[in-house]
């Protein structure tokens, strides 16, 4: 395999990840409207990115560990779909939230079998 190739399946998903996770973080600005005091609405800025520490755990230990990259991003996408796929949401929210999930969790997946495929195999 091309080293550029084995590159790409290394970086992209937790490059991928960072950038979900800024986006998920953009979601915690609501808080900050006028009229709120600042320490009213740093503390609510401080739990809505209750997500975003999460993905930051999760992406803390899938740098070493695939699987666990794979598995999580996975889940959470399932997660995300079948509980809201009945409601009236717009298809761009599946979109932006659940596919760049399941890409992330299909790349460290690739990753994953890359690196199990490059132990077992004799040198």
């Amino acid at each position: 395999m091309k080293l550029t190739l084995k590159n790409f399946i290394f970086w992209s998903p937790r490059i991928l990840w960072i950038a979900f996770a800024v986006f998920v973080s953009l979601f915690a600005l609501d808080v900050f409207e006028p009229g709120i005091p600042f320490w009213s609405a740093l503390g609510g800025f401080l739990i809505h990115l209750i997500p975003t520490y999460i993905l930051i755990i999760v992406l803390i230990f899938s740098w070493k560990w695939e699987w666990i990259g794979a598995v999580s991003a996975i889940v959470l996408a399932i997660l995300y779909i079948f509980p809201f796929s009945h409601a009236d949401l717009h298809w761009s929210e599946f979109v932006f939230i659940a596919l760049p999930l399941l890409v992330m969790g299909v790349l460290f997946l690739l990753g994953w079998i890359l690196k199990r495929k490059e132990k077992e195999r004799p040198s």
